[in-house]
Parts: structure tokens; C-alpha cells; sequence
């Protein structure tokens, strides 16, 4: 395509927004200019799903629940009173709250004020909150927030050692909707641990984010935290962070959450839109739509150029993957569904893997997030006439051009800067986009049966490993190899995860399991030993 008609698709196809500052281009999408018409009928079936989500219709079926984390940032569209007052109140306690722990009435033990929050949970419960931390964070942070996002010990260890002598002053924000995530739970109990060793007290540290009535809601009551905050059955772990998931741990941090909210609904009145060419929600919906060809035939890469962004790609993996793919869709018809979501941010990609994205396999397309003011404050000119800030915005636009010139697609988000408004935006931009996508290949965009199988499954390995160490400790002394363990507990056709589980006992002598190397590795024999 000629400049110049590419320049007239630019101008046809621009969206912008300027009360968020935000722009959506899709002139790189080699769409025709008959494919927004042609899919018009499917888009208005997509508004009218949106719009009775946004009424309160039972849109999980499986767990016959309302979807509603659009009514976090507008109130007053929840379904009933009870729920909007709810909802507000809320608010009001977590700014309560963060206030009161800012100016020192709310303190650790001995009146110490509280200068670094720990945040315990995986997935929704931390990428959310992450990459809001991350992107709005700074040195003259209120406190600075520390991540439980795994269950990897090493990993608990590292975030205690930065931590350091400064446990005494640290907040501890559990986030867990039943109380019963193993993970959070584990790096609850990790860290209780560590406040005991420390000499401390950890209900007097610990505050909950979570279900009515759940497990940790009881721990949390019973041992007298100082505080609680629900976490509705209506919001998604992956939809949760303008809830008191992402909203308190950035209260606390000192972010505007008044800003991130407003950006959140700025953008939500924009995405209700039912003019196509005016939804940036339904533009990023159609054309992940054509690139993908509606069967998740091609990659989505996340190309931000600015670093407080580096996190927005993990997020939107999580809300995006877990939203899409999905086996079935809502006619119970095999389909196979999802996108599959990588990124890092630019230009460190155009030293990493643009090289295959230009000229290796044209699996994909890109989303440029392009950041338009450089940093508070002048720059200082790095040669004439250029700043750091000219570069990046040059490395974009190159790398956007060599792309193209190889036929491969890419949408380009513009913000004006990195802040609450444009933050809370973004989030609501493809919390929308995945919703629509989602109704335009006919899926349930809000469960995740495949992440309730994997716990399952791992449930049964650690009952086995109970069962294993059990036969160790009761034959003291004799030697098992994976397969005498398998014959012993009738499993044998369990033998490789029999094998896997003794492994890793032998491997932290906190099981007392000992091991001898057999003339092959699955040889090798197993024994009860002393601690």
C-alpha cells in the first residue's frame, strides 16, 4: 500500500478519546474496508450480551453467579441498592483505612508506624495489583509493596530478606476470595512463621481481602486482624483490581485510587458505545477478531515503550488466556478457543526477539502501547536535537514500520503519559475487549474450568505423597524404588508422578527421605531416614 493510502486509512480508522487521552489505531490491520460492516450483526449481539451482564444477568451459568466488576467504578448500575451501597462503602473504608495508616493511627505493636506492605496471592489476586505498583510506584512512595505471588519457597525467602530487620513495620495483606488458594494459604502460613521467629505478632500486622464467611475470613475474625474487606462472589479474581484487591494495596502505596477509578469508567462510557467505529473496545475486539480468523490462529504480542509498563503484558496473559481459552463454547460444541499472549516492552524486544518477529514465522500480531510524555520534568538532549525519550519514540515507530514492511499486523494504543487515569483506562479497555471477543466466537469468557482441574490434580499428588511418606516411615528401613512404591500402593499406574514425588522428597531433607542413585536415575531407591 502507497503512504498516502495508508496515511487516508489512518485518518479513517483513528480512534481517540480525549478526555482519557487515549487513541486506538488499527490502520496496520489489513481488514477491508467492508469488514466493520460485514461484522456489525455478530457486534451488536456482543452489545446486547454486554449490556445484560451490565443489568446483573447470570452470565457464569456454571456457578450461577451475576458478573459485575463494571459496577465497581459506576455504583450506581448494580442491580439492586443493597449492592451499590455496598460497593461504595467499601470505598469509603479502604480510603478510612489507608488514611488512617498513613498519619499513624493505625500502627504496629509499640506504636510503630507501618512503612512496607507485604501482598500474599497468585494470579488475579497479584498480577492486578502488581502491575498497578509497578506502573504508578515510585521512590516517594507512602509504602513500599513487597509480593507472596507463588508458593516457591526461595522465592518467600528473597522477599523476607528485603524485608529484613523491617518486619516489625511491615503491613501483611492477604487476598484470597474462599481462603482456601494452597499457595496464598502457604505464603500466609510462611509468613506467620517468620513474624514468630522474628518475635512478633502476626495478627497484629495482618489484614484480609476476601469472601463473607470464608476460611480466612473465620482465621482473620477469630485471631482478631485489623482488618477485613470483601472480595464479592460477582467479581473475577482476573477482573478484581478496581476492587478492594487492587484498590487497598494502592491506598496503601499512596496511589490516587479516586484517578484509577475515574480512568476505569471514562473508559467503560466509551466502551458502551454501539457505534462500532467509536468503541476503541470493540475495535481491539474485531481485530484480534481478523487476525486470528475467530480461532486463535495467530499470537497477540504486547509491545509496550515504557517502562512502568514492563507487567501489563503477565497481566493481560492472565486476563486474556484464562478468559479465552476455553474447550467449549456456550452451545457445548468442541471449539478450541483462545489467544495466546507474550510481550516484554520496547525497545528491549528490538534486541531480543523482533528479529523473528519481522522475518521468522508470521504467527501474530502486535500491540504498540506508545507513551507520549517521556518523564516530569525537561531532558537533557543526548545529542543535537534528541533526547533518550526521541530515541524510544524513534525505536517505536521504526520497529511498527520493519514490521509492516514484512506484512505483519499491529495495532497501536497511544497514551498521553502513565498515570492513575490512563492505568485504570487501560485496564477497563481489554477487561471490555475480552468480553466482546468472547460473544463474537460464542464463549463464556468469565469461568475457568481448566484451572479448577489443575488443582484437583494437584491435590490428588500431594494426597499421594502423604501416602508415600507414610509406607516410608512405617518400614523404616527398607529401600523402595519408584515402582516396589507404586506395586506397594496399588497405583502402578502412577509410577512416573510416584517417581517425581520421591525425587523432590529426597531433595529437602525436612521429609527425611534418603535416597540411593541407581545404574539408571528411575533405579534409584528411596528410604526413610532421620531428620
Amino acid at each position: 500500500m502507497q503512504k498516502e493510502q495508508l496515511w487516508d486509512r489512518f485518518k479513517k480508522r483513528l480512534y481517540h478519546n480525549p478526555e482519557i487521552g487515549m487513541s486506538v489505531d488499527t490502520s496496520r490491520m489489513n481488514f477491508s474496508d467492508n469488514f466493520l460492516a460485514e461484522m456489525e450483526p455478530r457486534m451488536q449481539k456482543a452489545y446486547q450480551a454486554m449490556a445484560d451482564l451490565e443489568r446483573g444477568a447470570v452470565a457464569n451459568p456454571d456457578e450461577k453467579r451475576m458478573v459485575g466488576h463494571y459496577w465497581l467504578r459506576a455504583p450506581e448500575l448494580a442491580p439492586d441498592k443493597a449492592l451499590s451501597e455496598e460497593i461504595i462503602g467499601t470505598l469509603a473504608s479502604i480510603k478510612a483505612f489507608a488514611a488512617s495508616v498513613h498519619a499513624g493511627n493505625i500502627t504496629a505493636p509499640a506504636g510503630l508506624h507501618f512503612t512496607k506492605l507485604l501482598v500474599i496471592g497468585i494470579g488475579g489476586s497479584a498480577l492486578g495489583p502488581q502491575f498497578v505498583a509497578d506502573s504508578l510506584g515510585g521512590c516517594a512512595d507512602r509504602m513500599h509493596t513487597y509480593f507472596f505471588d507463588n508458593t516457591d519457597p526461595d522465592g518467600m525467602d528473597r522477599v523476607l530478606a528485603q524485608l529484613g530487620n523491617s518486619l516489625q513495620q511491615t503491613l501483611v495483606l492477604v487476598i484470597s476470595k474462599s481462603g482456601g488458594t494452597k499457595e496464598t494459604r502457604n505464603g500466609m502460613l510462611e509468613t506467620r512463621e517468620a513474624f514468630t521467629r522474628a518475635g512478633l505478632k502476626f495478627h497484629s500486622h495482618a489484614v484480609a481481602v476476601t469472601g463473607v464467611g470464608s476460611e480466612l475470613d473465620r482465621t482473620a475474625s477469630q485471631e482478631g486482624w485489623l482488618a477485613r474487606f470483601p472480595m464479592w462472589d460477582w467479581v473475577g479474581g482476573r477482573t478484581s483490581v478496581t476492587s478492594a484487591v487492587g484498590l487497598l494495596p494502592a491506598a496503601l502505596q499512596g496511589i490516587d485510587i479516586d484517578l484509577l477509578l475515574d480512568g476505569a469508567r471514562l473508559c467503560d462510557q466509551s466502551t458502551r458505545a454501539k457505534n462500532t467505529a467509536a468503541n476503541p473496545a470493540a475495535l481491539l475486539a474485531l481485530s484480534w477478531f481478523h487476525a486470528t480468523k475467530g480461532k486463535g490462529e495467530a499470537d497477540m504480542v504486547i509491545l509496550p515503550y515504557k517502562d512502568r509498563l514492563l507487567l501489563f503484558s503477565r497481566y493481560l496473559q492472565q486476563l486474556i488466556m484464562e478468559s479465552l481459552g476455553k474447550e467449549l463454547d456456550l452451545d457445548g460444541k468442541v471449539v478450541m478457543q483462545g489467544i495466546s499472549v507474550y510481550g516484554n516492552k520496547g525497545s528491549t524486544d528490538q534486541h531480543a526477539y523482533v528479529q523473528q518477529l519481522r522475518e521468522g514465522v508470521p504467527n501474530f500480531f502486535a500491540t504498540f502501547i506508545e507513551v507520549l510524555r517521556d518523564r516530569d520534568g525537561a531532558s537533557m538532549l543526548v545529542e543535537p536535537g534528541a533526547t533518550s525519550g526521541d530515541y524510544l519514540s524513534g525505536f517505536y515507530q521504526g520497529t511498527r514500520e520493519a514490521l509492516y514492511e514484512k506484512g505483519r499486523e499491529s495495532i497501536t494504543l497511544t497514551v498521553n503519559e502513565v498515570s492513575p487515569v490512563t492505568v485504570g483506562a487501560l485496564i477497563a479497555l481489554y477487561e471490555r475487549a475480552v468480553g466482546f471477543y468472547a460473544s463474537l466466537v460464542n464463549i463464556n469468557a468469565y469461568h475457568q474450568p481448566g484451572v479448577e482441574a489443575g488443582k484437583k490434580a494437584a491435590g490428588s499428588v500431594l494426597k499421594l505423597q502423604g501416602e508415600i511418606l507414610g509406607t516410608l516411615r512405617s518400614q523404616h528401613g527398607r529401600d523402595f524404588t519408584c515402582e516396589d512404591m507404586a506395586m506397594t500402593l496399588a497405583c502402578p499406574d502412577q509410577v512416573e508422578t510416584v517417581f517425581k514425588i520421591m525425587r523432590h522428597l529426597a531433595a529437602n531433607p525436612d521429609h527425611g527421605v534418603g535416597f540411593s542413585r541407581g545404574e539408571h536415575l528411575w533405579e534409584s531407591r528411596f528410604r526413610a531416614v532421620e531428620k
